[in-house]
Formats: C-alpha cells, structure tokens, sequence
C-alpha cells in the first residue's frame, strides 16, 4: 500500500477525533529530499499542518517555535504525538513511515491522538 505523494498541497482530514464529523486541515506536502530537509525551518507559523513522507523522526533545530509532531504508520494511523521545543532531536518510531507536523497545541484542537486514522487528500486523488 506504498504512497505517492509529490511536493504540494493538500487538505488533512482527521477521522474519528471525538467530534463527530471529520477535521479537515489544510496540508503541506514534502515528499522530495529537498522539501522534507527544509521543513518548517525558519517559520514562524504554519497554516495547517506539513506532511513528510517518508519520514520516521524529526529535529527541531533552526526552528523558531515549538511545534507538535504526529508519527504515522503506513496505514496513516497516529502512533505518537509529541510537542517539540526548538532544538531537539526526536526520537525515531521504527514503525513510523510518515511525519506530520503543525504548531505546538494543534493537534490536540483537531483531536489528532494516538490510534487516530488520518487521510491525505490531494487534487490528483
């Protein structure tokens, strides 16, 4: 079930948060090698949330805020969440195959939790 994503945009629906109806969230896409080291570095706010793909950890250095990170299986389950200060280095989730990233406290506003099914949709889907 490989992903096929290209650098771009897209929305992130976030199902089964506790609210009933999906969250949807609009979405950064980082797939290259180039997109995916740049990140979110030297921002001061992002819109939505940023996908890196492939992706199994994450570091938070050069960055001018703190940021949640969500850890993703292939199957695009959250299997973490965590709050990153600047200048850490996260740890890497052996069964984690995708990153997603967005402000500190965001992710807990769209109900994005452990277990949690996420699903990219892009305008090529």
């Amino acid at each position: 079930m490989g992903r096929r994503w290209r650098d771009g945009f897209g929305e992130l629906v976030v199902h089964g948060g506790g609210r009933g109806s999906p969250v949807v969230v609009p979405l950064e896409i980082a797939t290259s090698y180039r997109a995916r080291t740049r990140g979110l570095l030297g921002r001061d706010a992002v819109d939505g949330a940023m996908l890196l793909s492939p992706a199994g950890s994450v570091h938070t250095f050069r960055m001018r805020m703190p940021i949640d990170v969500a850890y993703l299986d292939r199957r695009l389950r959250v299997i973490a969440v965590r709050t990153m200060p600047p200048g850490r280095l996260g740890m890497p989730r052996v069964r984690a195959r995708h990153v997603v990233e967005a402000m500190a406290g965001a992710m807990s506003e769209w109900g994005m939790r452990e277990g949690v099914r996420v699903e990219v949709v892009t305008g090529s889907a």
